[in-house]
């Protein structure tokens, strides 16, 4: 490719990133620089750094089934619960850069300790991991999201499945009441499974105000080429003048 032709370079990772100062508070923090600028003197390309649950859900809001719509909330469930933000056509980032970490919402006063040394946050019961704890309870060979849908059919192991159902209607709930969203799009592997995308799409309405229940709530679509996707576009408007 040649290297004219190229606008920027977008990057995508987990943690803490603040995309206006480019540092990530996971990654090279011990350096005076910004991961940005290193990476920008290493490549001699204008760089553009990012959260990467923001990415995918940048990418979703223009690429995918939410481009239509100006609010939307991307929710990524895996090893944690974070998600991306979009109010009015852009990205939402708060005082710092750090907006989004719902998995860190208390629902639990005193319950799980959590990684980030609270009790009770959503992520300690709401995440694919905590549904893999649950399921390990019954068989420990119930390692990953796929070998507990593959078993669905089992009594216990529904039953399992839709306590965590629960939980995760409990959190999106509170947040379609908080943020009054268009769109609701669930990501991670565990949301590629029709089962709990088609639950919740029956659920959280009944446990939302009426005036909320015409929120769209859909699986993502563009599976692990979102980040991808959303640095790249987020990198291609900064070049562009196009990000506020």
């Amino acid at each position: 490719i040649d290297r004219g032709k190229i606008l920027g370079l977008g990057v995508c990772m987990t943690g803490r990133v603040n995309p206006d100062t480019g540092r990530s508070y996971k990654y090279f923090t011990s350096s005076e620089q910004s991961l940005r600028d290193l990476l920008e003197e290493r490549v001699g390309i204008r760089v553009l750094l990012e959260n990467d649950t923001r990415a995918r859900c940048y990418a979703e809001y223009t690429c995918g089934k939410s481009k239509d719509e100006s609010n939307v909330l991307y929710l990524h469930m895996g090893r944690g619960v974070a998600i991306g933000i979009v109010v009015d056509g852009q990205l939402y980032y708060g005082k710092s850069g750090f907006a989004g970490e719902f998995g860190h919402m208390v629902t639990h006063a005193g319950g799980l300790l959590c990684g980030c040394d609270q009790r009770g946050c959503f992520e300690r019961y709401a995440s694919a991991s905590a549904l893999v704890r649950q399921a390990q309870r019954l068989d420990p060979s119930l390692d990953s999201g796929r070998a507990i849908f593959r078993r669905l059919r089992e009594p216990r192991v529904k039953a399992v499945v839709d306590s965590w159902l629960r939980e995760i209607v409990y959190g999106l709930a509170s947040l379609i009441h908080l943020w009054d969203p268009d769109c609701l799009a669930l990501c991670g592997g565990v949301m590629q499974q029709s089962y709990p995308v088609e639950q919740l799409k029956a659920l959280v309405p009944k446990s939302v105000m009426p005036a909320y229940r015409s929120v769209s709530i859909q699986a993502a679509q563009l599976g692990n080429q979102a980040g991808l996707l959303g640095a790249a576009e987020l990198a291609r408007r900064l070049a562009a003048g196009q990000l506020r």
